[in-house]
């Protein structure tokens, strides 16, 4: 059987989209190809980086890539993480099924560090949740 190719999307490919495509590998196992990509390119938000080792994943060596770095691949699924990336979702070849759960930025987190990394704490443990949930509605 064909792996299903699931593209996760949000806006810059910097955090919330790094975050799931981790989530959604691990969960799916071998059942599924998972990347992730945004309407631009924002580069790798290192806090993200951060708070996914402290739940033992290591993201270091993702990069932060644009959804026209993928215009060959045919998609069975795309999970936007945002609202601006399924407002502004190119047509993609092959478009699978579209799936939308949104989730807070936390990188317009404001306040003390520590209360910036608990900001992306919060939304890496509701990825996280979700991803395991939708690995096991749409991927296994």
């Amino acid at each position: 059987m064909t792996k299903k190719k699931l593209l996760v999307l949000c806006t810059g490919n910097s955090c919330r989209s790094q975050m799931a495509e981790a989530y959604l590998r691990l969960f799916s196992g071998d059942e599924a190809e998972v990347y992730s990509a945004g309407i631009e390119a924002h580069g790798l938000n290192p806090r993200a980086v951060a708070i996914m080792r402290e739940d033992g994943i290591d993201i270091s060596t993702h990069k932060s890539s644009t959804v026209e770095e993928y215009d060959d691949i045919e998609w069975d699924l795309i999970l936007t993480v945002c609202d601006n990336a399924r407002e502004n979702c190119p047509v993609l070849p092959g478009q699978g099924k579209a799936v939308h759960h949104s989730f807070s930025d936390p990188a317009k987190a404001s306040g003390s560090e520590e209360e910036i990394m608990e900001t992306f704490r919060q939304v890496r443990d509701q990825i996280k949740s979700f991803s395991r949930k939708f690995a096991l509605t749409y991927l296994t």
